[in-house]
């Protein structure tokens, strides 16, 4: 029997299961073995995915991101955060790089916040399902689609869950799936979203990665500047903040920043 020392941690309510693996050393088919059962809100600790902070030769460390099912999620954003504010606790200093999937991230650690530097150039592809829904594809560091629709009905949770599973499983975007984020204008900079995540197969309180494709989505649909913009987004889990350049010439956004909350909710051990 092992022990695993681990922190419970949220950014707007998207929640994870954290572990420093840099002396525990388990390897990755390991921590995806264990992914789901850490993960499992009736038989483990219950979270969203986990975040594992590993060595690294390219910055101040690795971020490894697993989806609740133990799927590569490629990034997250709110994990990213959280991984960031806890790497700051453990000594790191409160600017500091880490890397996932060779490529790296700038984390700067608030007082309340945190705010995370993409290293990614991205544009909006208009396009349809196979079902001919209209949505915008924008890859932020993980794929991403956005609906222009979040309808005020009755179960509209449920609406939301059928349409996401529809749309994240559509032929037009395997053999990867999609995150889809449902978007509502509320003023020029001012949006609200509701997003279904691949891997976790549900609807989440928040998604930082989908919170900047929407935020894209909405600049896009209303022909924003080129000037720097700042987007206020709410999700059922709190507020996040993106902002970016955009370049009208070349149709790409990029200098591409998120900053919201990342809290520690409590730390336990888990026995495997």
């Amino acid at each position: 029997m092992s022990q695993l020392h681990f922190f419970k941690m949220q950014g707007a309510g998207n929640d994870f299961v954290l572990f420093d693996n840099r002396e525990l050393k388990l390897s990755l088919d390991k921590i995806i073995a264990l992914t789901p059962k850490l993960c499992h809100r009736k038989l483990g600790i219950g979270a969203d995915g986990i975040l594992v902070l590993d060595p690294s030769d390219i910055a101040d460390y690795t971020m490894i991101y697993r989806n609740a099912d133990g799927s590569d999620a490629g990034m997250c954003g709110n994990g990213g955060r959280c991984i960031a504010r806890f790497a700051h606790i453990a000594g790191f200093p409160a600017e500091h790089t880490f890397s996932v999937h060779d490529n790296i991230y700038n984390a700067t650690v608030h007082e309340d916040e945190v705010t995370l530097e993409f290293p990614v150039v991205t544009q909006v592809n208009e396009t349809k399902t196979s079902k001919g829904l209209d949505v915008m594809d924008i890859y932020t560091g993980t794929e991403h689609v956005v609906v222009d629709s979040l309808p005020e009905i009755e179960n509209r949770d449920d609406e939301l869950r059928r349409q996401g599973r529809m749309i994240r499983e559509d032929q037009q975007f395997q053999p990867k799936g999609t995150n889809v984020n449902f978007l509502e204008g509320i003023s020029d900079h001012h949006l609200k979203i509701i997003t279904y995540e691949r891997g976790v197969e549900d609807l989440t309180l928040a998604c930082g990665t989908g919170n900047i494709a929407s935020a894209i989505a909405w600049h896009h649909r209303q022909k924003g500047s080129d000037t720097q913009n700042t987007y206020t987004i709410d999700n059922p889990g709190g507020k996040l903040t993106v902002s970016f350049d955009y370049h009208g010439d070349e149709q790409i956004y990029d200098h591409i920043q998120l900053r919201g909350p990342a809290e520690i909710v409590f730390e336990g051990n888990y026995t495997f």
